[in-house]
């Protein structure tokens, strides 16, 4: 179940082609080109240790859990709580009650808006965002505040697209009783620094949740460390299967909070005059989860955490680099957001090509590049452009790859003149 990884014995680095022999997807031609895949901020590829794991339950386990008193129930409830124990081991939760499986991060945050601010906001109170929230970690929260009488607060960032620090302090007065950040953006690369963003938040007794989806595949998490109340992750983006994600809740709110949905397995006890309810996080995963998404997610974890972060962190900082300085010898591309701390995620408009004909142009050579407002339509708005072309890179990614989408983004160039 572990990556197949040696590191060299002369120079102790690990071979980069070793690792990539783990993902499938990688090793195909795309319009008769070798596959240049650089759209991991949308969705990251997946190991044959994931592929495997869904397959075997799939071949060997599926049954339902919780409920069943035979022998393949028994085995898949004891993987998928397994797989929960492993995510809070990922996100240093106090314990796995902390750890609630949801779709992904989109529905962490709709069902923390629905339970908890639903229950907490009145009238005249206020949450506050940022301006380079992805959609997401907006819409929620205009929908809260619309149904409540609230009002929606948006702490700017500067043309860096860095958040404005001093702006951000100046909305955090009584009337704020949640705060909802990224932490890495996903259409800048922007990594906010959440620690200090929850502290001062925290000085007004404001519920903090951190918006952890583009974090997650790049960077150790401590919730603790971090003092959030609630941090979201998808799995999809992080070498797991789609339609499984967490969110992380403190204990004490979870229990306060009601449920965010009715059915089977989140529940105490059920009469026609009353119902009662489990404790979490049975409360909040109601039916029959997706139970091979969460121990794929759960295999993933395993996946990084053998890795290692020092290795994802170099990995991504050489190609971040290698990539700005290489795009930067193509005529006419613009670079939007130079924040000074960012993740390797690069976002660039090209002068006289529309975003879509850049993608469309570069597909021709196999490169995979996502195009468009990358669900963050305020960014585009602020810097003045419809779109952008994306390039996301992942530890698996070659600087050989960005070699390719450079010569891919010249032939554009002389297409459109």
């Amino acid at each position: 179940m572990q990556p197949r990884i040696e590191p060299d014995s002369t120079t102790g680095t690990i071979d980069i082609e070793q690792i990539r022999q783990d993902f499938p997807a990688l090793h195909q031609q795309v319009r008769g080109k070798p596959l240049t895949y650089l759209d991991n901020a949308a969705t990251s590829q997946k190991p044959k240790q994931v592929i495997e794991a869904l397959s075997r339950y799939y071949s060997y386990q599926n049954s339902n859990i919780h409920r069943g008193v035979y022998y393949l129930s028994e085995q898949a409830t004891a993987a998928y709580e397994a797989a929960r124990v492993k995510a809070q081991r990922f996100l240093n939760a106090a314990n796995p009650a902390e750890v609630v499986f949801v779709r992904g991060t989109t529905e962490a945050i709709n069902l923390v808006a629905s339970s908890y601010g639903r229950l907490v906001l009145q009238p005249g109170d206020e949450v506050v965002i940022s301006a380079m929230e992805h959609h997401s970690n907006i819409v929620p929260w205009q929908l809260l505040c619309e149904s409540v009488g609230a009002n929606l607060r948006v702490a700017p960032i500067d043309t860096s697209g860095t958040l404005i620090i001093s702006e951000y302090e100046k909305l955090l007065g009584p009337r704020v009783k949640i705060v909802a950040l990224v932490h890495v953006s996903n259409s800048l690369g922007t990594i906010n620094d959440v620690k200090h963003l929850v502290g001062l938040a925290k000085e007004q007794s404001a519920v903090v949740l951190i918006d952890g989806a583009q974090a997650a595949p790049h960077m150790p998490i401590d919730v603790q460390d971090i003092g959030c109340d609630f941090y979201t992750v998808s799995g999809h983006k992080m070498y797991g299967p789609t339609g499984i994600g967490v969110l992380y809740g403190r204990i004490e709110l979870l229990e306060t909070m009601p449920p965010y949905q009715g059915g089977g397995e989140m529940i105490r006890s059920v009469t026609f005059e009353k119902t009662t309810y489990a404790p979490p996080p049975a409360k909040f995963e109601a039916g029959t989860p997706h139970i091979a998404g969460a121990i794929g997610m759960g295999v993933a974890i395993e996946y990084l955490e053998q890795l290692g972060w020092d290795f994802v962190r170099e990995q991504e900082r050489v190609l971040l680099e290698y990539a700005l300085e290489r795009l930067a010898t193509v005529p006419g591309l613009q670079v939007i957001g130079s924040a000074e701390s960012r993740a390797s995620v690069i976002s660039f408009t090209v002068d006289g090509i529309h975003a879509h004909d850049i993608g469309t142009i570069v597909d021709q050579e196999g490169v995979a590049i996502r195009t468009g407002h990358h669900c963050t339509q305020p960014i585009m708005d602020f810097f003045g452009v419809p779109a952008t072309a994306r390039a996301s890179f992942a530890f698996y990614n070659t600087v050989e790859e960005v070699d390719t989408l450079t010569k891919a983004l010249m032939e554009a160039r002389e297409v459109f003149g």
